[in-house]
């Protein structure tokens, strides 16, 4: 079965910093591309950020470059967000996301988890 369970979420004030963490279970984690999303409320989902399998090259939303990093580790299975500098207009439920392409595309998602700031 396959799981990915965000952690980290929660209240933080403009300024304020978070990391959150995506631990995966039931895939072959080091072959696949992990993405973190957002969606905003009464807004569709974008993506925010994204690492490859190897963690070699990392893209980013405009909104959100110089402020979040994301890495994995491999070894344990885990995908980060580290948001910096975090601002009212981040205030989203985030979501991690596994994706693969082979013979068989295969896609996972998260149950989300909800990052609020706010004074």
């Amino acid at each position: 079965q396959v799981q990915l369970v965000e952690s980290g979420g929660g209240l933080v004030q403009p300024g304020g910093s978070l990391r959150l963490s995506c631990a995966t279970s039931g895939i072959n984690f080091s072959v696949y591309t992990m993405n973190w999303y957002r969606q905003p409320p009464g807004n569709q989902r974008e993506l925010v950020a994204t690492i490859t399998s190897g963690g070699s090259t990392r893209n980013y939303a405009d909104s959100v470059k110089g402020r979040f990093t994301i890495s994995r580790d491999n070894a344990k299975n885990t995908v980060y967000l580290q948001m910096d500098s975090l601002n009212p207009e981040d205030t989203a439920v985030y979501y991690c996301n596994a994706a693969h392409q082979g013979p068989v595309n295969r896609l996972y998602w998260g149950q989300g988890t909800q990052v609020t700031v706010s004074s």
